[in-house]
């Protein structure tokens, strides 16, 4: 029976350079010139859509469950025989991923919302996968006490 996450941890994207950058643009198409009503709503809708986003990572008895919701219904599960090795990692998000959110990268995967912190882990067959956090030890500890090896 299944008692729940032995970790869980929500993310969203609540960086102020994003919200900075996301309102100067609007600033600026209202007040250079004619307003593009258009433009206006699709910025709006990028806003909507962003602050929607958010990271949901939980630690459980038979795997580590990730969903960036809305772009995934239902969450994507690593089993513990997946996973060959995993540790705690800094990381560059710009310079090794090109940012922030799924990522893809030659050979690696990359769920991350904000920071440089995360987990880094080897699987077995596919591809090996980093996921971002802002309570990492947490998330090695609960990883530690579940996984068998």
């Amino acid at each position: 029976m299944d008692t729940g996450p032995v970790y869980r941890e929500v993310q969203r994207f609540r960086q102020r350079w994003l919200w900075t950058l996301l309102g100067g643009i609007a600033l600026l198409m209202l007040l250079l010139g004619p307003v593009s009503w258009l433009g206006l709503f699709i910025v709006g809708a990028v806003a909507a859509f962003v602050y929607s986003l958010r990271l949901e990572t939980e630690v459980r008895t038979d795997g580590i469950y990730l969903k960036m919701w809305p772009l995934h219904w239902s969450a994507r599960r690593i089993s513990w025989s997946e996973i060959d090795k995993y540790e705690m990692r800094t990381y560059r998000p710009l310079r090794e991923f090109g940012g922030w959110g799924i990522r893809w990268a030659p050979g690696k995967l990359a769920y991350n919302i904000s920071g440089n912190q995360g987990i880094w882990i080897q699987r077995t067959n596919e591809r090996s996968i980093l996921i971002g956090s802002q309570r990492v030890e947490e998330f090695v500890t609960s990883i530690d006490e579940v996984y068998e090896r």
